[in-house]
């Protein structure tokens, strides 16, 4: 279980133009969450290879789609490797603000059977996470990891996020969800949707271009 920052503003940039923009340039992970203001896109079904790992840690409108991933072999180990992109500063801990939807991220993890645990610890601060210990034998054992705490990656994100606050929200959800809020999905290509309802069959949401979150079971 990976989180990485998107390195994008959340008050400017929505979780489905992130996610469409990710789709675009081939590093889809499996979700897109903008903590504040509570949206969530699922771009791949879990059970599949997410693409995040080893990409660019930017938005960057100016790179070319296909560009090759230098961490490709991490974005398939182990049982499940999710990875979840968050509309966010790795300067500016997402943790530092609303978090808006992060019990539902959780609660999906958790009935996935993702252990809540962090081997390597809270990830580093910005400045010192590109040259911050990255160890093949803690990445081994599972758990939630930054990606600044990746092997063979030399990412600074997602910055040195708080993990204990962010476990809280499991437990307390945040009071401003109280009403359900609308995903704005993505738009994917044609063989890219077939993918997913071969997949998921029946929990894709046949209305929307990709399934959120809200077809997912807890």
């Amino acid at each position: 279980m990976v989180w990485q920052a998107l390195s994008a503003d959340p008050r400017l940039i929505s979780a489905g133009s992130a996610a469409q923009r990710l789709d675009h340039v081939g590093h889809p992970p499996h979700l897109v969450w903008n903590p504040l203001s509570g949206d969530i896109v699922q771009l791949i079904p879990i059970v599949r290879a997410a693409c995040l790992l080893g990409s660019p840690e930017t938005l960057d409108y100016g790179a070319a789609p296909g560009a090759p991933a230098r961490t490709a072999s991490a974005n398939r180990q182990g049982r499940l490797c999710v990875q979840i992109g968050v509309v966010a500063w790795a300067r500016e801990p997402f943790t530092d603000g609303p978090m808006h939807g992060a019990e539902r991220i959780l609660s999906w993890l958790h009935s996935w059977r993702v252990p809540w645990r962090w081997p390597a610890g809270r990830p580093a601060p910005f400045a010192q996470a590109r040259i911050a210990e990255r160890s093949h034998a803690v990445w081994s054992r599972g758990g939630h990891f930054g990606a600044s705490q990746i092997p063979g990656w030399d990412a600074a994100g997602p910055g040195n996020i708080d993990i204990e606050l962010l476990g809280t929200a499991r437990v307390t959800p945040c009071q401003t969800m109280t009403r359900q809020r609308k995903t704005r999905p993505a738009l994917v290509n044609r063989n890219h949707r077939v993918a997913l309802e071969t997949v998921l069959g029946s929990e894709i949401d046949t209305d929307a271009p990709i399934p959120s979150l809200a077809n997912a079971p807890y």
